[in-house]
């Protein structure tokens, strides 16, 4: 999991934490495509042989960043558009990631949206992972147990109560 610059880390830590949640290895670190073009280059061709599986990358403005990890390596790459200071709206970073050319594809996920990555990053990660299967499937069992707890706090009624 990389960022552009530390800016980007208020929008990128609900996804390493659910990362460390999940039991997943993460690498969490600043590499700036344009600051930073040779750190960038090396992260991303000796990414595979580190043991990275998934590369997660979140930048604003311009956001070059994750296209250019996924020029330079095999691995997928997700990209997390953020919507920073000198950004227009985030509108920039998102058309930035989401606009590859044919051959270079990066997953894009939506803007300040570290968390979706994350658990995309991990299902990637479980195909070939028991345990990670199970996680996932824990998680997405305490998504719908929190739905119908706000169905039963809000008063509201349930007509598939005793359907499911």
């Amino acid at each position: 999991m990389v960022m552009g610059s530390i800016s980007d880390r208020d929008y990128m830590d609900e996804g390493y934490h659910f990362l460390k949640e999940m039991g997943v290895t993460v690498e969490y670190t600043i590499v700036s495509a344009h600051r930073t073009p040779q750190r960038l280059s090396t992260y991303a061709q000796s990414a595979a042989s580190r043991g990275i599986s998934v590369i997660i990358a979140g930048a604003g403005g311009a956001a070059h960043l994750p296209g250019m990890l996924a020029a330079e390596t095999i691995l997928p790459v997700i990209g997390v558009p953020i919507r920073s200071k000198n950004s227009i709206d985030g509108w920039d970073s998102l058309l930035s990631i989401v606009q590859m050319p044919k051959g270079v594809p990066v997953a894009t996920v939506a803007i300040n949206g570290s968390l979706n990555a994350a658990i995309l990053a991990t299902q990637l990660l479980a195909i070939s992972n028991p345990s990670l299967q199970k996680k996932l499937m824990d998680y997405k069992m305490r998504l719908a147990n929190s739905v119908m707890q706000s169905i039963d706090d809000s008063g509201l009624s349930d007509p598939l109560k005793g359907h499911l």
